[in-house]
């Protein structure tokens, strides 16, 4: 039974711009902590955001900041990633998951969270 769907992935050109899903028929996302993860063929997978179950904190490595952006609707049970000035070295599988956390904290290890959605394929390409 799959509990978190994410949706939005495809093939874009370098510098194009991708607005990935996540949602959620059994979790009520606003009650947990939200990463996004990204895996490349061969490489382990890598957190490129957090935020935590309010929104109030929210993180991004350096190889992302300033390109992508974690938000969140809760009326639409939904986590967003938008993604701006894409680069090759962005194409991977990219995944969301839960983790039941203390307000204001979010991890960007893939260790710390319990449950994840079956990735969406990101082909950054010209």
């Amino acid at each position: 039974q799959v509990q978190l769907v994410e949706s939005g992935g495809g093939l874009v050109q370098p510098g194009g711009s991708l607005r990935l899903s996540c949602t959620s028929s059994s979790f009520t996302l606003g009650h947990y902590a939200i990463g996004w993860f990204r895996q490349a063929p061969g490489k382990e997978r890598e957190g490129v955001s957090c935020t935590s179950n309010s929104g109030s904190t929210t993180i991004y490595p350096e190889s992302v900041k300033g390109r992508l952006t974690i938000s969140r609707d809760n009326a639409k049970n939904t986590v967003y990633l938008q993604m701006n000035s894409l680069k090759p070295e962005d194409t991977g599988i990219y995944y969301c998951a839960i983790k039941t956390a203390a307000p204001g904290y979010c991890s960007r290890y893939a260790t710390s969270y319990d449950d994840w959605g079956q990735g969406t394929q990101v082909t950054v390409s010209s």
